[in-house]
């Protein structure tokens, strides 16, 4: 029964993350296979728009048997120096607050396809464990999260979301260097597990989704390069008892594109 005596104190405050783990409908649209496409679709367009702004030419994205999906490119690297007003490095602003990216304004992208600056945190607050690298200024920079929250995990050769996790702290920094790049190499991989607790049992990938978007994009793209990997060998699909692989990259762009339609004079 509801409280007669209804004041501030009955009032709840969800902040950040936990706002969008509560009510991720409002974010994402549903739980269903389409919310769950909407995520990656925000991951894919991060790197779309460091194509669009002249930055990076290959996008791979990896669909794996543990249900983990995986999307690299060769762009700039998300920024790892500290962000000023947060003191945060500008990986972790990317993945742990809402409306923050460079799609403001501030002179980093003119042209973008994603929900400006909302997609990779959502993204992050809905799985149970993602892990991204960076190659940046000659190194390799690592961050992991789960349920939205930075940490280390103590993982194997093979990352699950149910290995040993430890929350960030003074001992356990968030932002970790786990290797060198090659000079001149840039670029960011961003692997995630989207958390069961949130989407439905029968939430699911689209592999035919995936190359629909990416055959669009390639057109609309030109020189970018753009390959989709499914190990998952799901029954009923073409790539049921094998990897399946498909690679898009245009030159021509819009022609290719009217040239593809079929023409049916009146």
């Amino acid at each position: 029964m509801a409280a007669s005596n209804y004041t501030a104190r009955h009032l709840s405050v969800l902040e950040g993350l936990e706002a969008v783990r509560k009510r991720p409908g409002m974010y994402i649209g549903s739980t269903d296979s389409r919310g769950l496409m909407h995520c990656l679709w925000e991951i894919i367009d991060n790197s779309v728009d460091e194509a669009l702004a002249g930055y990076g030419q290959s996008i791979q994205i990896i669909l794996y048997r543990d249900g983990s999906v995986e999307v690299q490119d060769d762009g700039r690297g998300i920024p790892t120096d500290v962000e000023p007003r947060t003191g945060l490095s500008g990986l972790e602003v990317v993945f742990t607050k809402l409306h923050a990216g460079g799609k403001f304004g501030g002179g980093s992208y003119t042209a973008s396809g994603g929900l400006h600056g909302v997609g990779a945190s959502v993204v992050n607050a809905l799985s149970s464990r993602l892990d991204v690298q960076v190659d940046r200024g000659s190194k390799t920079y690592q961050m992991s999260f789960r349920h939205g929250l930075p940490g280390v995990f103590d993982s194997g050769r093979t990352p699950k979301p149910e290995d040993s996790f430890t929350p960030a702290d003074e001992k356990h920094p968030a932002l970790q260097i786990v290797g060198r790049a090659k000079r001149g190499v840039t670029g960011t991989r961003v692997r995630y597990w989207a958390d069961p607790q949130i989407f439905t049992p029968d939430a699911r990938f689209s592999y035919e989704d995936l190359v629909a978007r990416a055959r669009q994009t390639s057109f609309l793209i030109p020189g970018l390069r753009i390959a989709i990997r499914d190990e998952r060998r799901i029954p009923g699909t073409p790539g049921s008892s094998a990897l399946t692989k498909r690679s898009f990259s245009m030159t021509a762009a819009l022609a290719n594109l009217l040239n593809s339609w079929p023409m049916t004079l009146p």
